[in-house]
């Protein structure tokens, strides 16, 4: 076994590359792409987003049906050693119909799912008039992993809009997990939640246990699409656990932080840092580059095996880069060291700009495996 290949899922082709990295780690090559009518014919699925490494194949969960607008969206099995795709995960969906992220607990036998929207509900920017009719996903739903059958959904509310990155606790004994709420269309706030089992009940629940409120702002500073509210959404679009289950990076990219929470109680986190670096209103600067104004916030994060680096990139979608910060979302990245005291800028990493040559940096993948890729392990 060796870390070798990249799996790329294409969010708008619905195609999924295989790139080899092995032989030339700064030139991988592509050596498999299945194609979107390959998706559709064996598993159901189109838009492919997220991947995960598990317990026999490949988990590639895919947000649309086989049309490519509609759902229900799901998982797609693809085999280890050939990347075939074998077919759809869910032998029983019951009445799972958005699809998002998927993670497990695998000693237990668990596998869990989060939601967005179908390809027609996100593909275009958010709907404002689905927003607060409040018709994204909201849920998170439960599953027999080795059945590969629906056993519960918790519902988080509708009024809290897109339940997306699921983060489960690394130690296989235990039992819960975090995911976050990107708004509330109450209060513009967004959240984390935490879920667990309740052993008493035999039955899983969900309760929040992070509110970051939205911060106040003048309708002139803000994009067309939450002017009328007079305030700046965080926007929680990820979060990652570290391998030893102790902290919680929370990315607002709405309002520019990244926030880490001590989450050694995981029913009561308690906030130990925070670091601005651009957002919608601030525009905070790079500390290695003070005179440069910067869009976009920290989005996706990353969190070395060893919990001594974070890396952030501020690019989410396009067209809600383009809803979000309409003047342009621009392109970089950072490093953040984190110890125990707190979580700091690394003035030495800080690629930007034409370092990007005209793309937007999402998603970060570690050699040698990170605390997001490895599911399970031993602190």
């Amino acid at each position: 076994m060796e870390r070798r290949y990249l799996i790329v899922p294409g969010l708008r082709s619905s195609r999924i590359y295989v790139i080899d990295t092995k032989g030339n780690p700064t030139g991988p090559e592509i050596v498999k792409v299945l194609e979107p009518d390959e998706l559709a014919k064996r598993a159901g699925y189109s838009r492919p987003h997220t991947v995960h490494c598990g317990p026999e194949g490949l988990y590639v969960t895919a947000l649309g049906g086989a049309n490519g607008e509609d759902g229900p969206g799901g998982i797609a099995l693809l085999d280890h050693t050939s990347f075939e795709i074998l077919g759809r995960w869910e032998v029983d969906r019951g009445p799972q119909y958005f699809a998002y992220d998927a993670w497990w607990h695998i000693a237990h036998d668990v596998l869990v799912t989060s939601e967005w929207g179908t390809p027609s509900m996100i593909e275009d920017g958010v709907v404002g008039e689905l927003l607060l009719g409040r018709k994204y996903g909201h849920a998170l739903h439960f599953w027999d992993l080795r059945k590969r059958k629906h056993v519960q959904t918790v519902d988080l509310g509708d009024q809290h809009q897109m339940a997306l990155e699921l983060r489960p606790a690394h130690d296989p004994t235990r039992q819960y997990g975090f995911v976050g709420v990107v708004v509330s269309v109450e209060d513009l706030s967004a959240s984390v939640w935490l879920w667990l089992w309740h052993r008493d009940g035999d039955q899983w629940a969900a309760t929040k246990v992070i509110s970051i409120p939205a911060e106040p702002a003048a309708a002139e500073d803000l994009p067309p699409v939450i002017a009328p509210f007079g305030a700046v959404p965080p926007l929680v679009t990820d979060i990652d656990l570290s391998v030893d289950d102790q902290w919680l990076y929370v990315s607002c990219w709405g309002t520019g932080e990244l926030k880490r929470y001590d989450v050694s109680d995981p029913f009561h986190p308690v906030e130990a840092g925070s670091v601005r670096i651009g957002g919608i209103v601030g525009r905070t600067p790079h500390p290695a580059a003070p005179d440069l104004p910067l869009a976009g916030g920290p989005q996706m994060v990353e969190v070395s095996r060893d919990g001594k680096r974070v890396y952030v990139t501020n690019s989410l979608y396009g067209a809600w880069d383009d809803q979000f910060y309409p003047d342009g979302v621009g392109a970089w990245a950072a490093k953040l060291d984190s110890d125990l005291t707190g979580f700091t800028f690394d003035q030495r990493f800080f690629p930007h700009g034409d370092d990007f040559r005209g793309l937007r940096p999402h998603q970060t993948r570690l050699q040698g495996g990170d605390a997001s890729s490895d599911s399970y392990c031993y602190p």
